[in-house]
Parts: C-alpha cells; sequence; structure tokens
C-alpha cells in the first residue's frame, strides 16, 4: 500500500513543475490511529471519506478576511491606516492584502498569490473523484452527491483562478504521479475554454446535487442552488467585456502561437450574453424552488423588536449581509471565522468609549473612502447630480440635523448638506459623524431617537483622532459590515458576532440577470418586465421609488433608462451600492473595464484632524492610485514561470 507521505512527495515534486507549489500544506486531514495515513485507508469508510471531503472544502478562500479574500482590502472601497504597527491589531487584521491597493504587486513577489493552492485543491477533489466508490457503507444516491460537491469545488476553484489570472491551465484529469517533465509543463488556454470547462462542471455537478440543505450542520455545502447561482455569475463572467473578446489583451499569446484573448464578432459577444441571461434566469427559478427570498421588515431580525419603520428598514437593510443564514443568503462561506470577528472587534467604533475609554478594541483604522459615499442615491433614487432637487446644492454645506431624520442623524449635531435627504442604504450602510448606529446596546425595543448611540468624528469628540493607529481615516466608516450584537462590554471585552461570509445572495443574482437581460436585448426586449421587476425588487426594499418613478418624476434626463447605455449605468450603479463591502465591486468594475475610470477618483475624506465643523468638512487627499492595463489580471509569479517556462506571463508584468 502506497503511504500518503509519499505520495504528497510525489505530488509536490510534479506540482512544483505544473504549478509552482513548494510543498502540499494540510493536503490530506485524514490520519488514522495508527499514524500511517493511505489513500486505501482515506476511503475504506464513510467517516474517513467524509473526512475527505471536508478537506475540499478547505482550500476555499477565506472570504471577508482581510488575509484571505483576494476583493476585500485590495481595491478602492475599503482603505487601512497606512503605517499602523500595533501588533495586536496588525496581528488580527493583517494589512498584506492592502499593498495591492497601494499598488505594490509585482510578479516577483506576488500578493494574494492562491495560485498553488486552488490547484491543490483541485487534485483534492480529482482524488475523491478516483476513490469515492471504494466506500463499501454509502448508499449510491451519497457517493452521487459527494462527486457532484467535487465536480462543482473543482468548477469554483477554477473560477477563482481565472477571475485573477484570466487564461489559465485547465486540469480535465489530475496528472500521474510519474509523468514526466515536459507532460506537467502545461499551457495556459483560451479564455472561452477556460470558462466553458467551468460551466460544463456545474453543469454536470448540478443534477446530483441537492435542492437545498438538508440539515443546519450542512449549511455551506454545496448545493443545487449554490450551484444556479454560481453558474449564473461565471456566465456573466465570461460575457463581460474584460473576458469576452477583449482587444486589448489581443497581443497575449502563448509560445505555440495560440491567443488566450481570441477576437470575436459582435454576434459571437452577444451570445455569451444570452446564454448568461438564460443561466441567470435558471438559477432565479431554482432559488425559488428553494424558497430563497429577499429578507425584509417581516422575515428579518428586526420582527424581534418593537420598532418605528425607519428603524425597522434600516436595520433590515444592514441585517440582510450580517446575519446568520438570512432567507436571502445562496452560499455562504463558513470557512471565515476568527477572522472575520477580529475585524469586528478591532476596526469597529467603540460607541461606549465614554464608558471604556481605556478599551483595546475598536481602532477604527478602516475608513470609507469619500467617492463611494458619493455613489449613495438621495432620498429619490438617483445620483445627486442627476437629482432635480439637489441641482445647486454644495455638499460641503454646514446644516444641522434636522427633526425629520432624527432616527439617521443627532438632531441638531452639525453635519455636511451631503449627509441629508439620501436613500435609506445610507445610513444603513455607513457610519459618520453625527450619524446613528443602530448597536452597542442591550435591548432595541421602542427605541427614541435620543436612545440611539450616534458617531462623533471631529477631533476631540468621542471618537476623533486618538493617535497614529487609530481613526477615523475618511470619516465614513463601514457599519454594514458590524452587526447589531458587537458590543464593547469592558475596559478590554467586546462581544463579536461570527455570520457566513455572503459569497452569493439573491439581489446579487437579480442584478445580474437585469445586466445580462439588458446587455442581450437592451431595456426594451422581450424580457424587459423581469428586467425591471428584478431592478425594482431590489429598489423596493431599499425604500426608493421604482426606476421609471425616479428617472421620470425627480430627475434631470428623464428616461435615461430606455437607452441601453443609461440602463447599464443605472444597474452598474445599483450593484456598486448594494453589494458595497461585499467583495464584490474589486471584480465588476474590472469586468466592466471600469477600474481605471474609478481609480483616477483619488482617495479622499474628511479633514480628520478639524474640531470645528467647518475646518472638519472640508475634502482632503488620502492617497492617489494608479491603474494600468496589466491591474486587470494578477502577475504569474516570476518563480512559476522559471519551473514551467510555457506559462506566458500577464501582459505588463
Amino acid at each position: 500500500m502506497k503511504k500518503i507521505f509519499n505520495y504528497i512527495l510525489q505530488f509536490a515534486t510534479a506540482a512544483a513543475i505544473l504549478f509552482g507549489a513548494n510543498a502540499c500544506n494540510k493536503y490530506l486531514d485524514v490520519v488514522p490511529d495508527d499514524g500511517i495515513a493511505t489513500i486505501d485507508m482515506a476511503f475504506n469508510l464513510r467517516s474517513s471519506a467524509i473526512r475527505y471531503l471536508a478537506t475540499c472544502y478547505s482550500y476555499m478562500p477565506h472570504d471577508g478576511a482581510p488575509a484571505g479574500d483576494s476583493a476585500f482590502l485590495t481595491g478602492d472601497e475599503l482603505w487601512d491606516l497606512v503605517g499602523r504597527v500595533v501588533s495586536s491589531a496588525s496581528g488580527r487584521v493583517p494589512y498584506t492584502y492592502f499593498q495591492i491597493a497601494r499598488g505594490y504587486q509585482s510578479a516577483s513577489n506576488v500578493i494574494a498569490n492562491d495560485w498553488a493552492a486552488m490547484y491543490q485543491g483541485i487534485r483534492c477533489c480529482d482524488i475523491l473523484l478516483d476513490n469515492i466508490e471504494r466506500v463499501p457503507d454509502m448508499r449510491r444516491s451519497e457517493k452521487d452527491q459527494w462527486k457532484a460537491e467535487a465536480i462543482f469545488l473543482k468548477a469554483y476553484y477554477h473560477f477563482n483562478l481565472i477571475r485573477k489570472w484570466g487564461p489559465v491551465p485547465i486540469i480535465r484529469e489530475s496528472l500521474p504521479m510519474d509523468a514526466d517533465v515536459e507532460t506537467v509543463r502545461v499551457y495556459r488556454e483560451p479564455i472561452d475554454t477556460c470558462f466553458n470547462f467551468v460551466l460544463s462542471l456545474l453543469d454536470e455537478a448540478m443534477p446530483n446535487l441537492p435542492l437545498e440543505n438538508p440539515s443546519r450542520d450542512e449549511l455551506g455545502r454545496a448545493n443545487r442552488a449554490i450551484c444556479a447561482a454560481l453558474k449564473a455569475r461565471v456566465a456573466v463572467y465570461a460575457a463581460s467585456p474584460l473576458f469576452n473578446g477583449n482587444e486589448e489583451e489581443a497581443t497575449l499569446v502563448d509560445k505555440r502561437g495560440v491567443a488566450l484573448f481570441p477576437q470575436k464578432s459582435a454576434a459571437e459577444k452577444l451570445e455569451r450574453w444570452k446564454y448568461a441571461m438564460n443561466a441567470c434566469k435558471e438559477a432565479i427559478d431554482v432559488c425559488t424552488e428553494a424558497n430563497i427570498r429577499l429578507y425584509d421588515v417581516d422575515n428579518g431580525i428586526a420582527q424581534n423588536y418593537v420598532m418605528v419603520d425607519t428603524l425597522k428598514r434600516t436595520l433590515t437593510l444592514r441585517s440582510a449581509v450580517n446575519q446568520r443564514w438570512t432567507s436571502e443568503l445562496i452560499w455562504g462561506n463558513t470557512q471565515t471565522g476568527s477572522e472575520l470577528t477580529a475585524f469586528e472587534q478591532w476596526t469597529m467604533p467603540n460607541l461606549l468609549k465614554a464608558t471604556y475609554d481605556h478599551n483595546t478594541f475598536g481602532y477604527r483604522f478602516i475608513g470609507v473612502p469619500l467617492k463611494i459615499v458619493d455613489m449613495f442615491y438621495t432620498r429619490n433614487g438617483l445620483p445627486t447630480n442627476n437629482d432635480r432637487e439637489w441641482e445647486g446644492v454644495n455638499l460641503m454645506e454646514l446644516i444641522d440635523g434636522p427633526e425629520d431624520h432624527a432616527y439617521y442623524l443627532e438632531y441638531g449635531y452639525t453635519t455636511a448638506r451631503m449627509n441629508v435627504n439620501r436613500e435609506p442604504r445610507f445610513y444603513s450602510y455607513l457610519g459618520f459623524d453625527g450619524g446613528k448606529w443602530l448597536g452597542m446596546l442591550g435591548s432595541y425595543n421602542n427605541l427614541a431617537p435620543g436612545n440611539i448611540l450616534f458617531v462623533e468624528c471631529r477631533n476631540g469628540g468621542l471618537l476623533g483622532k486618538a493617535g497614529t493607529e487609530s481613526g477615523p481615516l475618511t470619516g465614513y466608516f463601514p457599519k454594514k459590515l458590524y452587526p447589531i450584537q458587537c458590543r464593547v462590554t469592558g475596559a478590554n471585552a467586546a462581544t463579536v458576532y461570527w455570520f457566513p461570509w455572503p459569497i452569493i445572495r439573491l439581489t446579487d443574482l437579480y442584478l445580474l440577470y437585469a445586466e445580462a437581460i439588458n446587455e442581450a436585448e437592451g431595456p426594451d426586449g422581450p424580457h424587459k418586465e423581469e428586467l425591471f421587476h428584478y431592478l425594482n425588487a431590489i429598489r423596493e426594499r431599499a425604500g426608493i421609488p421604482d426606476v421609471e418613478t425616479s428617472w421620470d418624476e425627480f430627475s434631470n434626463n428623464p428616461g435615461y433608462y430606455k437607452s441601453q447605455y443609461g440602463m447599464r449605468d443605472i444597474i452598474h450603479t445599483e450593484r456598486l451600492i448594494e453589494l458595497c463591502f461585499e467583495s464584490q465591486r474589486y471584480w465588476d468594475i474590472r469586468r466592466w473595464q471600469e477600474a481605471a475610470n474609478e481609480y483616477q477618483k483619488g482617495i479622499y475624506g474628511f479633514t480628520i484632524t478639524g474640531s470645528a465643523p467647518e475646518d472638519y468638512y472640508m475634502r482632503r487627499l488620502v492617497a492617489a492610485q494608479t491603474f494600468g492595463l496589466k491591474d486587470y489580471f494578477w502577475p504569474i509569479s516570476n518563480s512559476y514561470i522559471e519551473r514551467n517556462p510555457n506559462l506566458v506571463q500577464n501582459l505588463g508584468w
């Protein structure tokens, strides 16, 4: 019997050539009592095989973790405090990935480099597929399900590689351990081949997955709704400009002369969008069958409290993301545990600082750039520059918190005009000077405005700048990421709340479908009613008028939504608002090829050293960002290319 440690040694040798892996970290978690693990033993009983299945899942990226999520602190949506050195904070909320946002990525030292890990996960799935039939004490249906889960994960790991590196080597079957060097020196495959392979795997997996997980103990495992939703996302990515006949990448050709981004006609590009539209509709139908529905005031956490409607809506909007297993969560990542709760501890504002002044938590060193704040709608569901009510308005004009905003803003507290008359998501997702923060309390029943805590960010205020290791950084905090259960409970104690990171939730799927319809048909095609239905369902839950009402009755550009270009702009903006801080913006602005324009806007914040309102509410440049063609994709590590010269480097690196 071949011992697993010998097997791993052989795998690591081949992987070093094929994928650049130096070792196989945590490759197999199945070790029997005698300490001698074998492949046979891993699949001799169901009890050991299920542990191997868990190992296949263990390669999933830690979404929502600062040092595990490649789209969390790596872009332009959240900004970290440069230079913080407090060991306790830096250890729990690492800032390594943030260096990508600062422009420090390189081919010699690739940050967030999970190339090898993804391929190890793929090989782990292949081993299960090759051996699961040998397990004696399993039902046929269960074997089929586990195989489907492994196929699903194999597709997911390939997709993670594709969206970071573009065209990659495809592993249809893992190579034998005795393969020669030339065999393992594989080539990157054309981008359409990569996407088609992933989509075919998802189609293969779907029929043998359960519609929904049979018990709470299995939440997070692949089911049919998750598989269909991932297929929809993959299909939309494949149709998006970054991948679909990208002319800017036309010169990326391998040593065989194979174009990795083949050029396409307009009709060929359109076919991708039509396929994506159908995949999204299929996914929505499956989710409907699985009773996945929008989280709202009637089925959300707000039903536990007696509240005015304003609080119910703001709490529901915020809790749709940061509560456990909500009704609209399609796929939650359970891999991110202590990293997520540590983020909550060390970056949340300590609203009870007056009580626990020496608390060691609550450094609040993560800020939201003003350009992200600016993109939120007005109360009329429009960008500020398109709302007639906002024409001629000075966004930085000082104004005292009005009485009709008492559940949003501290009544009478001086703030900027830009913080008044915004949509409910503005107040649900963002924390800011003078803004109410529903949280840190013991009870939420019958709250009067004066009972709700609020943020004081100006210098000298409760949460003003206290030193080089703490915030505020821009004057805004990502309140959406902090459940109301997060509380400072003592001078050196805090309660945190873990929740599964939303890889895909229903509003994401609705917006993918609306986007695909518009790109395939425009806003007046055969699926017009569905486009508006799903887009307006999100807006209704957010407490703003539907698209038609907003633009026809309140905007300076009536009928904007009637053109494909206008509807594209509306859908993109809706997506960036609804899914903000959920690790989607990074990928979206790249697949739309809009990242260069967004990065040119710079990272701005308020003048946080100011104590008087007129000194504080002045925009200041926190950091300038650059973005070039090369930044659309990760570089392949130079060491990988040295081992396998058939891996041509991405453009610009």
